[in-house]
């Protein structure tokens, strides 16, 4: 089967569309969302809209006023990289060009890790990721930039590439970081603030997400979203991806004779790039994938990839570049491992994301404050 975005509801935003409405909000020229004083853009990392209205029992804040029309669309692939990064930028991942988990750099012949990577690989960020944030956006326009978040990200080089322009702020607890997110806005009225929550993320991650772990957390950042928003401040709950539990039965495992004619794997379980040799071809390889996952994992090539728009109406060369020769879209609850790899860790990660499901790319887009119904 070949690559192609499935259907999507006309009415549903698209994330990358998240930041020019808020901005749009602060000059009173929204169509969409009412004039705010000041804008509060939280994010919730891994909530999906599907396993939030699944969980509305431990959600009652969240879910209070949620409507069905109160979801947007994430970006291809569904992962944390490419869909903050669109969000925070406004562009598609075509044009940012963060196409993945692990990508290729293909000067150098080595896979990048676009979350943890930067530093250790010796990237650039301002290079590697040169679109101009809602933050520098927004200080050109004079107005107040923050973003809160945890302190060991404050330095990191994804923030750079994602945050810059931002005065960043850390909290340790959830409801702490919502507060203090809040009393920025107030204080700094005309001000852009960034809330991120990674609490969901992380349980999902490592429990799944039907597990108790999971819904501690998902009850932790409700109770933390239930507290007063001062008046005039505007805040959008969204998120950058959902997530699917793949138990350890329906992991399909790669073998050496499966890779032939691969040089790099990259991208995660649930959405592969492969790089491929210099003298292999890319529709043969597919064709030879397609076949060994058929029923498991749509397969293409990267010409396939952007014909179908799947990173977006832009796709800039330096993006290209790091698309895989041959991507591998898991269906279902599958997710495919490389069995040649010296590290199995992540076999164990039971929620994952970065397919084309809707659990992964419907998202909340929930209105509070003064944006609130």
């Amino acid at each position: 089967m070949s690559l192609m975005l499935p259907p999507e509801s006309l009415t549903a935003r698209s994330v990358v569309g998240v930041a020019g409405d808020l901005f749009a909000a602060l000059r009173g020229e929204s169509e969409a969302l009412p004039r705010a004083e000041s804008v509060v853009l939280v994010l919730i990392d891994g909530l999906g809209a599907i396993t939030l209205r699944a969980h509305t029992g431990h959600a009652r804040s969240l879910t209070a006023g949620m409507a069905k029309k109160d979801v947007a669309h994430t970006v291809f692939p569904s992962t944390t990289a490419a869909a903050l990064t669109s969000l925070l930028t406004g562009v598609s991942p075509g044009e940012h060009g963060l196409v993945g988990y692990r990508v290729l750099d293909r000067e150098r012949d080595l896979l990048v890790n676009q979350l943890s990577g930067w530093e250790t690989e010796g990237i650039d960020p301002l290079a590697w990721q040169p679109v101009a944030t809602v933050f520098e956006r927004a200080s050109a326009e004079g107005r107040p930039a923050f973003a809160v978040g945890v302190a060991a990200y404050a330095r990191s080089g994804f923030t750079r590439a994602t945050l810059r322009g931002a005065e960043f702020v850390s909290a340790e607890a959830p409801a702490d970081r919502v507060r203090l997110a809040y009393d920025l806005a107030e204080r700094h009225p005309g001000s852009l603030v960034y809330c991120y929550l990674p609490e969901v993320d992380k349980a999902g991650h490592r429990h799944g997400v039907d597990s108790p772990h999971w819904v501690a957390a998902l009850e932790e950042l409700d109770a933390a979203l239930s507290m007063r928003v001062p008046p005039g401040v505007g805040v959008i709950v969204t998120a950058d991806h959902g997530m699917v539990d793949v138990p350890a039965h329906r992991q399909v495992v790669l073998e050496a004779e499966h890779l032939a004619g691969v040089r790099h794997l990259g991208g995660e379980p649930r959405m592969l790039h492969a790089y491929l040799e210099p003298d292999a071809d890319a529709a043969k390889v597919a064709a030879r994938w397609r076949s060994d996952l058929e029923g498991f994992a749509n397969v293409g090539t990267r010409e396939d990839a952007v014909r179908a728009r799947l990173f977006g109406p832009v796709v800039t060369d330096a993006a290209a570049s790091r698309i895989g020769d041959v991507l591998i879209v898991s269906r279902g609850n599958v997710a495919v491992y490389d069995g040649t790899a010296a590290d199995q860790r992540n076999r164990g990660m039971v929620g994952q994301h970065g397919a084309l499901t809707p659990e992964e790319r419907q998202v909340p887009l929930l209105r509070l404050g003064a944006f609130a119904r």
